[in-house]
């Protein structure tokens, strides 16, 4: 069975094999995110909204098959890390360096240089007493729990030493021995076992395995599968050591890529009510063509209260010390793995601790500004106001991975699971209408869901009329309700009754980001275009990998004369998804108003041509070529471009015959100011030049096929217009 969720995976025992999740059960519900009644940057804040996907579950799949594998959702290509000998990586010396030597009970420093005295690797904290020791317990050759032959130490982290070793039970894998870093540390004990409970039931192929649980001369050690490969942590290193000791940040779309392969991994984890709490790069390795989430001993229960809580500065959520872990606070580490892998964000550990660059700081956040909201979002203050679980997370950033993609010159069109797709799809419309927006999709776990569905009639007094019969007065019957009115009122300028159901839904479903939707919808309506730029703006900051908020953008600031900004948000809908054709139309109205005629073209171009859009779109791009502009009339090019792009239309011959008048129209008017025009602009098969005698004998010829297709006045209109095109001539 095909995935459904717009990757091109397969479905096998129960989840895609790329995408990693569960099919659809449903539509996604929506969850609050309050509608906004006033700027407050660039962006404006929302609370958190849900795309969940009722009653599925959540985890990954192994590839299957020796095809190379493609990372995002297929979208990436990702080169294989080749696995090196395990005994390789074993460390040459093992200590931990005197920069990270800190006491685990109160976190200051230990073991430092002091004068002339080398730091020492075990001792007693000077501030608190507490004992710390840094040498590892384990050398080569211990044979541990009778099974495990230590080869050596691997890293220290955290919560302690890691260890290669041989199973010596089980055909001499390699496994990985995990301890404590300091032995007579309670908390970290405590976290041991809890590791070793939560993990014993954790099966998930983005998840490092756990064997076994060992003891050793008092210690405890964990037993867990060897995965080799690098860590991001160690990819960003190496780009910083080819780049000769530069930051060099991830692409973003490799960036996104990664940790969309580690999002089912998440919500395998939270649907079983496991918290990570210290994601960050050096937890996630590349190995081979898959991505594994390792060191879990920070993993506790969403509702254990007593467990010790273990992050790191810089990506740990900054309610963790008083709330405690949640979804939200995990949401929240990702978000600021994003931003390290992306940017050479200084200070992430200090002076952004909890808080975010400007935009302005970073061209990838210019450039990329849905990517900017994705993480802004993921990582705000407030854990009501960030993604509601990782499904939706991910959601988002595939479809912001789509837009980053697209801008690079490869467009990977989806349907989205929340809008509709446009409305109307006809381009001879010179102006920007708001009733052809998407529409946002009835969720089908709401309990009027069905009865909407039957409700078939398009006329907005017979839509209230139905809904009166609702057999529930729920909000997507309100919503229903609330569109209806701001049709009514648009046809009729009264817009009383939309605004006051407007507003009755604002105070009681305010949080919900389809409000603020519709909300935006009556502003334009009502003219309103700086209130509606907030709304739509609002629903963006919640959804940035959606179009339909950048494509209602595009149109408000179109409609506000800011052309200049609308531009930016039209390009980027038609790049991403060309099915979007008023985001074309859209993008060369203003290209064109800017004096950019070819720009204009490109634009109209862009719609495919298999759309229903396309023949308006080439009769467009003509008008385009052939439309004086204040700056500039069209040149020669241009009057022969439309001339070939006449030639290969399919439209009626009335239709053909007005292009072709409006073109020999602009180059009677050109030829007479002097200018000589090649035959092309007669045909593509012409040579030579042509003389004004030419143009209008054509241009009567155009005139007189459009007049038999007409009666009455405009067949006289159009017979004098071609009498008077009409060259002189000797009888």
């Amino acid at each position: 069975m095909k995935c459904e969720r717009n990757c091109p995976g397969t479905i096998e025992d129960g989840y895609c094999d790329t995408c990693g999740l569960a099919p659809r059960a449903g539509a996604r519900p929506s969850a609050p995110i309050p509608a906004p009644r006033e700027a407050t940057g660039p962006s404006v804040r929302t609370a958190a909204l849900s795309t969940r996907t009722s009653g599925s579950a959540r985890t990954g799949s192994s590839r299957t098959g020796s095809s190379r594998r493609r990372f995002g959702g297929g979208l990436v290509d990702i080169a294989p890390i080749t696995q090196a000998d395990p005994a390789t990586a074993v460390m040459a010396r093992a200590e931990v360096p005197e920069s990270k030597r800190y006491c685990a009970k109160c976190g200051n420093a230990v073991g430092r240089t002091r004068g002339d005295r080398e730091g020492r690797t075990s001792g007693f904290c000077p501030s608190c007493g507490e004992p710390f020791n840094f040498t590892p317990k384990l050398v080569k050759g211990d044979l541990i729990g009778g099974q495990y032959e230590v080869v050596g130490a691997l890293a220290h982290g955290g919560l302690g030493w890691i260890y290669l070793a041989v199973d010596k039970n089980v055909s001499d894998r390699w496994v990985v021995l995990k301890g404590l870093l300091n032995s007579g540390d309670e908390d970290a004990l405590a976290a041991a076992v809890a590791e070793r409970r939560f993990l014993a039931e954790v099966e998930h192929p983005n998840i490092v395995k756990i064997y076994n649980f060992v003891e050793h001369e008092g210690a405890g050690y964990i037993v867990m599968e060897y995965v080799g490969g690098e860590s991001l942590k160690g990819i960003l290193k190496e780009r910083r050591a080819a780049a000769g000791d530069k930051p060099d940040p991830l692409p973003v779309d490799q960036a996104l890529a990664y940790l969309l392969e580690i999002m089912p991994a998440f919500g395998y984890l939270h649907d079983r009510g496991l918290i990570y709490c210290d994601f960050k790069p050096d937890n996630m390795i590349q190995a081979g063509d898959q991505m594994k989430l390792i060191d879990l001993g920070g993993v506790v229960h969403i509702d254990d209260h007593d467990a010790a809580l273990y992050g790191t500065v810089g990506y740990q959520a900054p309610e963790m010390a008083t709330l405690g872990p949640s979804i939200a606070s995990d949401l929240y580490t990702i978000g600021r793995t994003l931003a390290v892998l992306t940017t050479d964000f200084r200070g992430y550990q200090s002076t952004f601790v909890d808080s975010l660059p400007d935009r302005g700081e970073f061209e990838v956040y210019r450039r990329f500004d849905s990517f900017y909201r994705l993480i802004e979002r993921a990582t705000r203050t407030a854990p009501g106001d960030r993604f509601v679980d990782a499904a939706e997370m991910a959601d988002q950033m595939l479809g912001v991975l789509r837009q980053v993609l697209a801008a690079g010159g490869v467009a990977h069109p989806a349907p989205s699971t929340l809008f509709t797709g446009e409305l109307r799809t006809d381009l001879r419309s010179e102006e920007p209408r708001w009733q052809d927006l998407p529409t946002p999709l009835i969720d089908l776990t709401d309990p009027a869901a069905a009865f909407l569905a039957s409700v078939t009639v398009t006329d907005p007094s017979e839509v209230l009329t139905l809904l009166t019969s609702s057999p529930v007065d729920s909000i997507e019957v309100r919503l229903r309700a609330l569109r209806a009115r701001i049709d009514m009122a648009a046809r009729t300028s009264d817009f009383g009754e939309a605004r006051q159901a407007c507003d009755r839904l604002i105070a009681t479903d305010g949080s919900d980001w389809r409000v603020a939707w519709y909300d935006g919808l009556l502003c334009l309506a009502q003219g309103d275009y700086a209130a509606a730029r907030l709304r739509f703006d609002a629903v963006y900051s919640a959804l940035p990998g959606e179009l339909a908020p950048q494509l209602a953008l595009g149109l408000t600031l179109e409609l506000a004369q800011d052309t200049t900004v609308a531009t930016g948000y039209y390009d980027v809908v038609s790049r991403t998804d060309p099915s979007y054709t008023a985001a074309a139309a859209g993008l060369a109205r203003c290209r064109l108003r800017a004096g950019d005629r070819s720009g204009a073209v490109e634009a109209y171009n862009r719609v495919p041509g298999t759309s229903s859009a396309y023949r308006s779109s080439q009769v467009g791009a003509v008008r385009a070529l052939v439309q004086g502009h204040p700056s500039a009339a069209p040149d020669v090019d241009s009057l022969s471009a439309a001339a070939a792009l006449i030639e290969r239309l399919e439209v009626e011959a009335a239709q053909l015959a007005a292009l072709r008048a409006e073109l020999l129209e602009q180059a009677l008017r050109n030829i007479t100011g002097g200018t000589l025009l090649p035959a092309t602009v007669l045909g593509p098969a012409r040579s030579g030049t042509i003389k004004e005698r030419d143009i209008r004998f054509a241009l009567e010829e155009a005139y007189r096929e459009m007049a038999r297709a007409v009666h009455g006045p405009e067949k006289i209109r159009l017979v004098d217009l071609a009498n008077a095109a009409r060259p002189r001539t000797r009888t």
